[in-house]
């Protein structure tokens, strides 16, 4: 004879449930530990720290131009921001990357103007041309930390000089980048080696600045000389005929 199992024992009373808002602190979880209570996506400290950095960041380009780099040091820059020098720290490790950053800064400046006015079906040396006056506007504009970039390279010994070397091979990349389309379009030699001639372009820019630096040209003569270095070094490159 078949035993109906199920109709052998009443059927179990239901649980009693206890119903909590969603996200709850305390609100049981599987494990029957108390869940953490949830924070909120933006409690305000992020918001904070954007804005003691920026004002670091600040304190840091005037002192920089004030006093030279090598004088500015991080507990001045903390009391020109307003806190104190063991706080400072929270938010950079050292003036160095202060530093980087505004010359970063800078440099991705150049790139993203020289990019949004760019015809890369333009011959070769014009684009190259455009794209040194647009680094131009932006390092006279703020000549003091060109010049404090240029001076940090010359003293191998500092920490920051690594850095900014770094830096500049990301220009001269930048620059093989527009000589190497100007090759693939046959408007260089076949044997050019893009990577030499973009050394030497940046080199010729970068070294037209040291006078500048120091006074003995003015921004219109530094803006000169990086023309006619292009056009010199193209009249020796130029796939056309001479």
């Amino acid at each position: 004879m078949s035993t109906n199992l199920s109709s052998s024992f009443p059927p179990a009373p239901p649980r009693p449930v206890t119903s909590r808002p969603a996200g709850t602190a305390g609100a049981p979880n599987p494990g029957g530990r108390p869940a953490p209570a949830k924070l909120r996506q933006d409690d305000g400290r992020l918001a904070r720290g954007r804005r003691s950095r920026a004002r670091i960041r600040e304190a840091a380009r005037s002192l920089f131009r004030e006093r030279g780099f090598d004088q500015a040091t991080l507990r001045a820059i903390a009391e020109r921001a307003g806190m104190g020098a063991s706080s400072i720290y929270r938010h950079v490790r050292s003036k160095e990357e202060l530093l980087i950053e505004e010359l970063s800064e800078m440099q991705e400046e150049a790139w993203s103007r020289f990019r949004s006015a760019d015809d890369r079906a333009r011959p070769t040396a014009e684009r190259l041309r455009e794209f040194f006056d647009v680094q131009h506007e932006l390092l006279v504009a703020d000549r003091d930390l060109t010049t404090i970039a240029l001076r940090a390279t010359t003293k191998t010994e500092a920490r920051v000089a690594r850095r900014v070397l770094q830096l500049h091979d990301r220009t001269i990349g930048l620059l093989m980048e527009i000589l190497q389309h100007g090759r693939m379009k046959k408007q260089l030699a076949k044997d050019v080696d893009v990577l030499e001639v973009a050394r030497v372009l940046f080199h010729v820019s970068n070294g037209a600045r040291i006078p500048w630096a120091n006074g003995m040209v003015n921004d219109d003569a530094l803006r000169k000389s990086m023309h006619e270095a292009v056009e010199l070094l193209f009249r020796g490159i130029s796939a056309e005929p001479r």
